[in-house]
């Protein structure tokens, strides 16, 4: 397998990743630079660790995982969406919004949710017998290229549309949570 293709399933794998980013940038009101490279280090170690696993896991491992993948990344952008709706709602009239960047947890769910893709495509380097080195430094280095990137364009689009967009951000992970469901139950 090219470099070039590595590249575009890492820009794949990264997309899932850019778009919470973006939605955790837009609940933040003041942001620091250290707050975009934390939500990109989670996203890039799980998107990272993800095909590693997969890899290391072999064909074995696929059968077991692809029954229930898409219902764990669907529970976890749900509930973390329907959070982020009810808090929007919640707090309507507040100035202040926020996202709660302590809360490990949350950023954990938010980036395993994310990255459950990229253990099926680990496997399928297994099965290629693709060297896997390459491949978890491209797709950790781009998902952290654009998941803090994605955090900053969204803080600026929120601080300049601030009234509804956390419920806007909580409908975007949700949707994105029932997608995956969707294209797994019609599509397979």
């Amino acid at each position: 397998m090219g470099l070039l293709s590595i590249f575009l399933i890492g820009i794949g794998l990264s997309v899932d990743s850019f778009v919470v980013s973006i939605t955790a940038g837009v609940c933040m009101v003041k942001v620091k630079l250290k707050n975009a490279l934390k939500v990109a280090l989670f996203m890039a170690v799980f998107q990272a660790l993800m095909p590693l696993i997969g890899w290391l896991a072999g064909s074995s491992f696929q059968r077991y995982i692809e029954s229930f993948d898409h219902w764990v990344a669907f529970v976890l952008l749900l509930a973390i969406g329907s959070k982020m709706i009810y808090e929007g709602v919640k707090h309507k009239d507040k100035a202040e919004k926020s996202f709660p960047l302590s809360n490990n947890l949350m950023l954990t769910g938010m980036a395993m949710a994310t990255s459950i893709d990229a253990l099926i495509v680990g496997i399928g380097f297994g099965l290629l017998e693709v060297s896997i080195i390459i491949p978890v430094l491209i797709i950790g280095g781009l998902t952290f290229l654009f998941s803090a990137l994605g955090f900053l364009l969204g803080n600026k689009i929120g601080t300049r549309y601030n009234s509804g967009l956390e419920i806007f951000g909580g409908i975007i992970l949700a949707g994105l949570g029932i997608n995956i469901l969707v294209d797994h139950i019609l599509f397979v």
